[in-house]
């Protein structure tokens, strides 16, 4: 008599996966690597420029997809003034790497929302 068994379960090696295991394993692979949509990106450079400075970002005037990620710049209302051609508005620069997490921001310009940008001549 012997006291070996000879189950699958006992002999199981790395080639013996289940193929629904290794399935899921790519998938979840895929899913981290996938880049999210520009208004996923959007949506979450809103929502995190808001969450570091307080300042809720009213419009996307400039947005680019980047070697490394994306580039938004974003305007927002830093002072209100009545009347509100007065109020005092930003531009932000705001860096996400390839997932859409913020890396960086800088504010890159200040004006008051009523004034437009001069005109450069030829």
């Amino acid at each position: 008599m012997s006291n070996t068994r000879n189950t699958s379960q006992s002999q199981d090696s790395p080639d013996d996966q289940d193929p629904q295991e290794t399935d899921d394993s790519t998938r979840q692979d895929a899913a981290e690597e996938r880049r999210p949509t520009p208004m996923e990106v959007l949506r979450q450079a809103r929502s995190q420029l808001a969450e570091l400075t307080g300042l809720n970002p009213e419009s996307v005037s400039s947005f680019e997809q980047t070697e490394d990620g994306w580039s938004l710049e974003m305007e927002v209302l830093e002072l209100p003034r009545v009347p509100d051609t007065m109020s005092l508005m930003a531009s932000y620069q705001v860096e996400l790497d390839r997932r859409g997490d913020l890396t960086g921001y800088r504010r890159v310009r200040r004006y008051e929302r009523g004034r437009s940008d001069a005109r450069r001549s030829g």
